[in-house]
């Protein structure tokens, strides 16, 4: 559905050379949900206006639906950028205007029949739980209400592919999570494929089913959420299922292990097994078991007692689908 080439945006400011995005590539399967992570001054701003074609690249491609708008001309552009609806930190909404009002404005100015548009406005508040709410004004709407809005303004053109800037970052947990379930009801409704711009890694987690990690310009991780968690040395694993840095102090002697696993083995009793195998005492330093997308994953970091067969036991481990890594040995 989305495939990005070799995406580059240069910008020349005075003598001074800034590349913003240095070969970004990409594929995302239609009716995926998928999120492009970095921290500030990674390229997500800059990736964005090229997606959207605000920006036009310096060179590299964007194809939705097989369709290349990288270079479209200025007389398809308007229509190429309805392909894509826009979802932003703040939805920016006109205050003189009501809920029903805002979302009609872009129809308004393409020049929809006004029949047209009042059954639009009438399904699309439906589609975001704002019926009720069709005749307020953005002061009276919660910051949650007011997203829910600006979603249903950006589906108002039937988009193919709906692109969602930081879209939680200014709201609260709760808040949060109930517009991700919205963003995933109207993905499953509509059938969009829905790119999410974040900083935040529990959008990742509880949203998206595969994964970029953009850093100074460049997609340095990228996959679907269980292949890149699998990996425990990659940074996006790392950070979605993060473990404490430091050992606790007085620590008897014996090997540290950190043992990752997903899917049914998430639930099986690893540890338990391991005791009654090797007849040893493990101990429990740290570990969670969470649902990332659609899977369950398991971290856990143990203590094996000194004069443990640690290669034996890892290769028990390994044999039943769990990732070890040594993280110390005394």
């Amino acid at each position: 559905m989305i495939t990005v080439t070799d995406l580059r945006k240069v910008y020349q400011q005075g003598d001074r050379t800034v590349v913003a995005l240095d070969g970004v590539s990409l594929h995302v399967d239609a009716g995926q949900i998928h999120g492009i992570i970095g921290h500030s001054g990674a390229g997500k701003s800059t990736l964005v206006r090229c997606l959207t074609l605000l920006d036009r690249p310096t060179s590299g491609s964007v194809a939705v639906n097989n369709q290349e708008l990288a270079n479209v001309s200025d007389a398809d552009l308007r229509t190429a950028r309805r392909r894509i609806g826009m979802v932003f930190q703040h939805a920016n909404l006109m205050d003189s205007r009501t809920t029903a009002q805002n979302v009609a404005f872009p129809l308004e100015l393409i020049g929809t029949p006004k029949a047209r548009i009042k059954a639009k406005v009438a399904d699309l508040l439906e589609l975001v739980g704002l019926t009720k709410f069709a005749d307020a004004y953005p002061a009276q709407l919660s910051g949650g209400q007011r997203q829910r809005v600006g979603i249903a303004r950006a589906l108002c053109s039937d988009p193919d592919v709906l692109l969602c800037d930081e879209p939680t970052s200014a709201l609260d947990p709760k808040t949060t999570d109930e517009i991700l379930e919205l963003i995933k009801s109207v993905r499953d409704r509509l059938n969009l494929t829905v790119l999410i711009i974040t900083h935040e890694m529990n959008v990742v987690k509880q949203a998206c089913d595969s994964v970029s990690l953009l850093d100074s310009g460049r997609i340095v991780e990228h996959g679907d959420i269980q292949k890149v968690v699998a990996d425990p040395s990659g940074r996006l694993s790392q950070a979605l299922l993060p473990m404490p840095g430091d050992l606790p102090d007085g620590l008897p002697a014996g090997t540290v292990l950190d043992l990752l696993y997903s899917g049914a083995r998430a639930t099986e009793p690893v540890i338990s097994s391991i005791a009654r195998t090797f007849n040893i005492d493990v101990n429990v330093l740290a570990g969670s078991v969470e649902h990332l997308g659609e899977h369950q994953f398991a971290h856990l970091r143990i203590q094996l007692p000194e004069g443990s067969d640690i290669a034996a036991i890892t290769a028990h481990l390994l044999s039943n689908g769990v990732a070890v890594t040594v993280k110390e040995a005394k």
